[in-house]
This record gives C-alpha cells, structure tokens and sequence, in this order.
C-alpha cells in the first residue's frame, strides 16, 4: 500500500467514527457574561502567598548567593 492509500483510508476511518458536529453555534453570547464575571470577582491573594512572599525576600536579601540557584531551577 502506498502512503496516498493509507492516508485515504485513515481519512475514511477518522470520517466514519468522528461524523460532523450539528449545530455548532452557541444559543447565547457568552463575552457579556464573561465581562460581568471579570468585574464582580477582584483578584484575592491569600495571606499564606504573602508570607512565602515575604519569606523568598528576606532569603533573597539575607543570602544573595542563593539568586543564582534560585534561577537556575527556573
């Protein structure tokens, strides 16, 4: 079989188990309901990311041998 035959019969195969999607679009817009959610949620940090925060700067500052180190595993 040559590479033109398989790729035809790939394509038949792919064709018979995946048929085409009926009514692909959607009832509603879903971007203004997108930017209400955007605007009603603002961005909470929780106080445990600030303290590790706050701990990765003091370790920066305490021991700067360890920047470096730090961006290599980066």
């Amino acid at each position: 079989m040559s590479n033109q035959e398989n790729e035809k019969q790939l394509q038949a195969l792919l064709k018979q188990a995946l048929p085409p999607v009926k009514n692909t679009e959607l009832p509603r817009d879903l971007w203004p309901q997108m930017l209400r959610r955007l605007d009603a949620q603002p961005l909470r940090i929780p106080w445990f990311d600030w303290a590790l925060a706050a701990v990765l700067a003091a370790a920066l500052l305490f021991f700067p041998g360890t920047i470096p180190a730090l961006l290599y595993h980066l």
